[in-house]
């Protein structure tokens, strides 16, 4: 394994790697970062440097000496020391075997009801390390968040009911290029550092010179550095040892407090994860008290992440932000609060610049900035698909609700349809101990239903008949809505606009919602409207797309007030439309009508009825003010 001692550069990505591991409450570290930057390598070796653990001998939970409430319990008091684990945790795992299940083996055989530990019990008092986190299907982030929350897993499944304890340091890396994290997993990390490949030459030169060096020999290479690693897992166990002792004065909380409010973080959450990080900053540097640096130290590590409210926000904290906000908190800190005082308040930050708006009249002019988004209607594409796991349209999936069993399709076994299907044999089959006779025709598979996954493909009319109305800024407020709403679905998305002589394919289908917000708000208007082209774009992407994922069903998302005032295939716009509409028409489509005015053409409308879709007014998208669910015809 490379050395942890050995990765050139990523100071603050090992800073906070080596303060969880002082501190273990800190709640983990998440590493954004482009592809080729170490993420793994530097998190991977880590575990090195962790001192070793006493655990009850022969506890499958590796619980601590003494504990009682251990399903394992009662245990027979032998005590033994082992390294603490670094288990990984596939992207592509199942549920049983993230939080354990049933061990079917002994079931079938003894007829008892044993539990087989799962990923979380292994990694109790180390580090589950989840590599590509941001791709972990919805049902596994869940299990994460309830087991980070409440440091212990609970099992309820298949006759089996277990509680065992799952406290660990939770390290997550991610490429953001490949999409964003839910918001509810990205609060559960304690830290997060953002990497990037040097752009110094000498350093990128010593980059490769070590690389080589460990692939030529990796045995030696551990070696001569491992003096070094011993140096920091010793530094380590000593800051570990003055923790208890570092004091927290009530200038320093005051500081925390009023640079969070200044942040305007939701919940206490990151105040506590501040505290502590400062607090575990000054036991690794040697003192027992912490000081202003180790608070700055951990707002630049703690806050970037927790200010990201939106998927299309940027993440991260600009320096000078950091400094207007340590400054207005230097006031809380030397204030003396009185009896009487409310307590610190928090300063404001500066607003962000606003991005220039265009007017939307004349052609080649940038989009105007959109209407405030707002929640958006679901939007579902019919019947039941066997997709990704996501949380718009229903699947056939690997989690989720049991419908039905089946001795031909399935995911796991449905263990009372198979016991009841074995059950009235056991006599003819000459059972006489505790343990189940079974055949093969007795097994039943579990046929479960839950959330899959969609390709949304944005369709967007920014010809100059929208632009002219004014209309365009409403249209991108209802496109940043859905592209959120597609975001919390975990949907893959993509964009074509249309505009003057033919159609775009503004945003290949991505699972990176920010960057079709990105594209959006670059969208230029302007021009005739070539409708029929921007239809047949979508089918041809569609087409790709089908090829490379098969199982992922499309939903076609058409903006446009229907106009059609130009075509590339050379006939009559409206009629050429009509045509296109037709090629597109066996797929999920719904039709968002962008017509604004009291007197309307209802030309939307039949562009829909040719698409076989559902129509619907901007106005009919948002949640807040209609009820119901707008599903594809």
């Amino acid at each position: 394994m490379f050395p942890f001692s050995a990765v050139v550069g990523h100071d603050d990505l090992r800073l906070a790697l080596l303060l969880n591991a002082v501190h273990p409450g800190i709640g983990g570290v998440l590493v954004r970062g482009e592809k080729g930057t170490a993420k793994s390598t530097i998190v991977r070796a880590l575990a090195a440097l962790l001192p070793e653990l006493e655990v009850t001998k022969g506890c499958r939970f590796g619980c601590t000496p003494g504990t009682t409430d251990c399903p394992d319990a009662p245990h027979n008091g032998d005590v033994e020391t082992r390294p603490a684990k670094l288990v990984e945790l596939p992207v592509g795992a199942t549920e049983d075997r993230l939080v354990g299940s049933l061990d079917l083996e002994r079931a079938l055989t003894e007829g008892v009801r044993a539990y087989q530990p799962g990923l979380l019990a292994a990694a109790h008092r180390g580090v589950l390390y989840v590599d590509e986190v941001n791709l972990l299907h919805d049902h596994l982030v869940d299990l994460l968040l309830d087991a980070a929350a409440m440091g212990r897993a609970h099992v309820e499944r298949e006759g089996v009911s277990v509680s065992h304890a799952a406290q660990f340091l939770l390290v997550g890396t991610m490429n953001p290029e490949e999409g964003e994290l839910r918001p509810q997993l990205l609060d559960r990390f304690g830290l997060t550092v953002a990497v990037k490949a040097a752009r110094d030459v000498e350093v990128r030169t010593e980059v490769i010179r070590r690389r080589l060096r460990y692939e030529a020999d990796p045995h030696t290479f551990a070696q001569q550095w491992a003096v070094h690693d011993i140096e920091l897992k010793d530094q380590i166990a000593q800051a570990r040892a003055i923790l208890p002792r570092v004091s927290l004065p009530d200038s320093e909380l005051r500081r925390i407090a009023a640079v969070c409010a200044a942040f305007e973080v939701d919940g206490m959450r990151a105040d506590l994860v501040v505290a502590r990080t400062a607090t575990a900053h000054a036991a690794w540097r040697g003192s027992e008290r912490v000081e202003e640096a180790d608070v700055e130290i951990a707002v630049r590590l703690a806050l970037p992440h927790r200010r990201r409210r939106d998927p299309f926000d940027e993440p991260g904290i600009e320096e000078q932000q950091l400094q207007d906000a340590m400054d207005q908190a230097r006031e809380h800190a030397d204030d003396d609060p009185g009896p009487d005082d409310d307590g610190p308040g928090g300063g404001e930050l500066p607003a962000p610049n606003e991005a220039p708006q265009g007017n939307g009249k004349a052609p080649d002019k940038p989009a105007p900035a959109p209407d405030p988004a707002f929640k958006a209607r679901l939007l579902q594409v019919p019947g039941v698909g066997e997709g990704a796991p996501g949380k718009r349209s229903r699947a056939r999936a690997r989690t989720g609700r049991v419908v039905r069993s089946s001795t031909v399709d399935g995911s796991g076994l449905h263990l009372m349809d198979t016991l009841a299907a074995a059950a009235p044999h056991q006599l003819g089959r000459g059972r006489s101990g505790p343990g189940l006779v079974l055949a093969r025709t007795d097994v039943r598979k579990a046929v479960k239903e839950g959330k899959e996954s969609n390709l949304v493909l944005f369709v967007v009319d920014a010809s100059g008949s929208m632009a002219a109305r004014q209309r365009m800024s409403a249209v991108s407020g209802a496109v940043i809505s859905l592209l959120r709403d597609a975001y919390q679905r975990r949907d893959k998305v993509g964009v074509i606009t249309f505009r003057g002589g033919a159609a775009e394919l503004a945003l290949p289908p991505t699972t990176s919602v920010d960057a079709a917000a990105t594209r959006l708000k670059k969208m230029r208007t302007g021009g005739r409207t070539p409708l029929a082209d921007g239809l047949l774009k979508a089918h041809h992407v569609l087409e790709i797309e089908r090829l490379r994922d098969p199982l992922k069903r499309p939903l076609v998302v058409l903006l446009t007030d229907g106009r059609a005032t130009a075509s590339g295939l050379g006939g009559d716009p409206t009629k050429d439309a009509l045509k296109a509409a037709g090629l597109l028409a066996p797929q999920a489509v719904v039709v968002v009508d962008c017509e604004s005015g009291h007197v309307r053409l209802g030309l939307a409308a039949k562009i829909a009825e040719a698409l076989d879709a559902a129509c619907v007014t901007l106005e009919e998208l948002n949640a807040d003010r209609l009820a119901g669910v707008v599903r594809a015809a």
